[in-house]
């Protein structure tokens, strides 16, 4: 536990803020470019977030990945789903097949894809584009018990900052995030209603697809588990520790160790939003380094979005994870950095500025 908690704290120490003499050279640099001042909306303030996060006027993104980690909840013996566990590893396997919407979307964005397994049930081995850490087979059912212990919940995000830093180096220049696991909506509903105090019935929505009755269901577990379980949150891990996901604390990693190399991470729905809550708990320094993609039909991704002060980038109604979202904007950002760097000023193109 030791190695993992000081391997946390000292990728946290790391996190450096986006470069302010940057991001005003490209502020400016946007105001001169062969367009009306502000015409490009929010792709130009996503391009000068850019510049500052790789601290280059001219930011570009090269080679975008997409992690999708997984994990099994003891939370699902409850009847919170309408899925059975055994789908977590049934959709790792066509992950790694190729045959997922993930794998879709990723292809198009011309992004590789990498599945962590953080805690799955299933015992699938490790092979390419797939990372097995089975920290332990799924989560306790946090009905009854702790989700995890403390060295649970470190081992899980050491994983993903592990990946995050390991795939930086390689030249990974932005990260989509995305997660598999059923019942997971429940432990990120929990997780939310921890960290922002919000009630239950307005964190939580309907997952997989729930009717009424077992939402209700949903909601009262959720409630209860969260009377159960003493949180701190000035120790972000008990929040982990009593209702998270080990694909949550994995993510958490992952945002916590990119920010920490100097890598944009762009978010995805609901689990992952849960996620980001947690790596900003863990490291405020994370937020400027956060883009959020879409916004879920998930009601606690809309308070999670207000939390973390993210406006989300487009809304199709979304609501199926694997980081399908977080791909269909990978385009988006990759066309935010080329405008900036790409497009000819007033003064190369010798086009007249407008005189108001």
């Amino acid at each position: 536990m030791t190695v993992h908690q000081d391997l946390l704290d000292n990728t946290i120490a790391a996190i450096q803020p986006p470069d302010a003499i940057v991001t005003a050279a490209a502020l400016a640099r946007q105001d001169q470019l062969t367009k009306p001042r502000g015409s490009l909306g929010r792709l130009e303030l996503l391009g000068v977030q850019l510049a500052g996060i790789q601290r280059r006027v001219t930011p570009v993104i090269r080679d975008p990945l997409v992690v999708v980690a997984a994990g099994d909840h003891g939370i699902a013996a409850e009847g919170v789903s309408a899925f059975p566990q055994e789908v977590t590893g049934q959709m790792i396997l066509n992950f790694v097949a190729g045959g997922a919407a993930i794998n879709v979307l990723a292809r198009s964005a011309g992004a590789r894809l990498m599945v962590l397994d953080a805690g799955s049930r299933a015992e699938i081995d490790e092979q390419p584009g797939l990372r097995v850490r089975r920290i332990r087979p799924g989560t306790g059912n946090f009905a009854r018990e702790p989700a995890m212990t403390r060295a649970e919940a470190l081992a899980a995000i050491a994983f993903g900052l592990e990946v995050a830093s390991e795939e930086a180096a390689n030249g990974t220049d932005l990260i989509a995030v995305g997660e598999m696991g059923i019942a997971n909506t429940t432990a990120a509903s929990a997780v939310v209603a921890a960290f922002t105090g919000r009630p239950v019935v307005e964190v939580t929505g309907r997952g997989t697809g729930v009717d009424d009755a077992a939402w209700r269901h949903k909601c009262e577990v959720i409630a209860a588990a969260l009377e159960l379980h003493a949180v701190d949150l000035d120790d972000p891990l008990s929040v982990l520790m009593a209702v998270g996901g080990l694909e949550i604390a994995a993510l958490a990693g992952v945002i916590v160790g990119a920010a920490s190399a100097g890598v944009p991470v762009l978010l995805d729905g609901f689990i992952t939003g849960a996620a980001a809550l947690t790596a900003y708990h863990l490291a405020p320094a994370v937020r400027p380094y956060m883009i959020a993609a879409h916004r879920s039909v998930e009601p606690g991704h809309r308070i999670v979005l207000e939390t973390l002060g993210l406006e989300p980038l487009f809304d199709l109604g979304l609501r199926l994870g694997e980081g399908s979202g977080a791909a269909l904007a990978i385009p988006m950002v990759r066309s935010a950095a080329a405008i900036l760097t790409e497009m000819a000023t007033f003064e190369s193109a010798s086009v007249s500025q407008s005189e108001t």
